[in-house]
């Protein structure tokens, strides 16, 4: 085990991440990720409105995009934003969200999920499937159609929409109608270390995935979780989990764990599309707004046709 790989060292190299990246979003030059984000797409505008929604684990803050045109209530699609279930990163999705509920005509409810090391598994991914079924059995009160449904989710947010997704099938619902994983990691019980990318030095590296991984989930043995790692040793019968899109970037270092996810998925009758984004890597559509917004438009056409048929094209 590498010294990053200690449960105690890695939880102190997360919460100096954590300050980091709050201190960048709070300086005065606008430079940090919340007004990157809000300034991309101008296109697709932004006009939202926050909740607090109960759950056992801690309050959740959720941030509300609603579509421009007027109709009757909007189905839901619930985002996770990645970050490695360490890094509080919730305004990262700000133009994934803008553009979803412009191009598929949903209320798109981003997720201010706890993360850790300050709430380890199972906190992160109990707490946004109950989200989720709140959306569920109160969408109506705040006028969105809870019973048109779906959860996505970058990295980080892709495991956990994976997990959501599980979750549901396991408890009887709520019924989601499509999972959205965008590079997500869905194999922890393999060492970040004996992963590899197709490229020499992937944007993830090993060590970054020791602090993740064992800040999320410290006890090593509890990686192996079908919630935590079903691209990994779980078996279990997938038959009725809610279909699927994954995403995938070529040379990304999680590739492969979801590519083998995607395998189960269609075996068990429940992908509707591996979409492998070629020539780019984790996190990709941070920085390449050509390839953003075309992998984006492939998740509005599927949350669109599975929620919302009448919606428009996107564009």
């Amino acid at each position: 085990m590498s010294l990053l790989a200690r449960p105690g060292v890695a939880s102190f190299a997360a919460k100096s991440i954590q300050r980091l990246a709050v201190a960048a979003d709070r300086r005065p030059s606008g430079r940090g990720s919340a007004a990157a984000s809000h300034g991309r797409f101008p296109e697709f505008p932004r006009s939202v409105s926050e909740l607090t929604v109960p759950t056992s684990v801690a309050p959740a803050r959720v941030v509300v995009y609603l579509p421009t045109s007027e109709g009757p209530p909007p189905p839901v699609h619930v985002n996770f934003h990645g970050g490695g279930y360490v890094m509080p990163l919730t305004e990262i999705d700000d133009p994934l969200c803008r553009f979803l509920a412009a191009e598929a005509g949903v209320a798109v409810v981003n997720v201010d999920y706890v993360v850790a090391p300050q709430h380890p598994f199972p906190a992160p991914l109990r707490q946004a499937f109950e989200v989720v079924r709140w959306i569920a059995e109160h969408g109506g009160e705040h006028g969105w159609d809870g019973s048109r449904l779906s959860v996505g989710g970058q990295s980080a947010g892709g495991g956990l929409a994976a997990a959501v997704a599980r979750q549901a099938l396991e408890e009887g619902g709520p019924r989601i109608a499509l999972q959205v994983l965008h590079y997500p990691p869905l194999d922890l019980a393999t060492s970040a270390r004996d992963k590899r990318a197709a490229i020499a030095k992937p944007v993830l590296r090993p060590w970054m995935g020791e602090i993740f991984d064992s800040s999320y989930v410290p006890d090593p043995r509890e990686r192996a979780d079908r919630l935590v790692s079903p691209g990994a040793a779980d078996t279990a019968d997938l038959k009725g989990i809610a279909p699927a899109l994954v995403v995938t970037a070529e040379y990304d270092l999680l590739r492969a764990e979801a590519v083998r996810y995607a395998e189960r998925l269609q075996r068990a009758g429940a992908l509707v599309e591996h979409h492998d984004v070629l020539g780019v890597d984790h996190g990709y559509d941070g920085k390449d707004d050509k390839k953003a917004l075309e992998t984006y438009a492939v998740i509005a056409r599927h949350v669109r046709r599975t929620l919302n048929p009448g919606a428009r094209e996107a564009g």
